[in-house]
């Protein structure tokens, strides 16, 4: 019966629940709230899911500090998945951070929410920029290898590099 309620099975819960001969532990009709929530929540719409959780039992959140962590966490996600930075980073010093500040679990799991700006960050077209300047340094990297070979060729017999095939030949 747990399982087909947390799932949301309401039609199935109901009839397990009559067959069974079973008193119901919840409210069949509050399976329907719950999993409108869910479906809030996994199209990305924290702000939706809020409300229905409000609708559901006005006092839960205010009850629950964990959870409507979680939901804010779920926002901040949200905000940098779709690349709003900025909203991220005001969203988090106002709404987050003074939480993080009365619980050193919510501190540490906005610390790893942070750090998705870090990786996000390696997906810009900056780190683009900054990886095709590289480029330039493999270029003299190359010439240097060159200069040595060169120099390294009057003296010793070693594989070469083809630059062209980008393997080592015999010398």
């Amino acid at each position: 019966m747990d399982y087909l309620v947390i799932e949301g099975y309401k039609t199935a819960a109901e009839e397990f629940s009559r067959e069974a001969g079973l008193e119901s532990p919840v409210d069949f009709e509050s399976i329907e709230s719950r999993m409108n929530i869910r479906e809030a929540l996994q199209r990305g719409d924290v702000g939706d899911a809020i409300t229905r959780v409000n609708d559901l039992n006005p006092e839960i959140l205010d009850t629950n500090p964990a959870l409507y962590f979680r939901l804010q966490q779920q926002k901040l996600i949200e905000y940098i998945r779709q690349g709003r930075i900025t909203d991220a980073l005001q969203f988090a010093q106002e709404e987050l951070a003074p939480r993080g500040e009365e619980s050193p679990e919510f501190l540490s799991e906005l610390e790893r929410t942070m750090a998705l700006l870090a990786f996000d960050e390696l997906l810009s077209p900056a780190q683009r920029m900054k990886t095709a300047g590289e480029e330039a340094k493999l270029l003299g990297l190359l010439r240097l290898l060159c200069w040595g070979e060169s120099m390294l060729s009057d003296r010793a017999e070693f594989p070469k590099l083809d630059l062209v095939e980008g393997s080592f030949m015999a010398g």
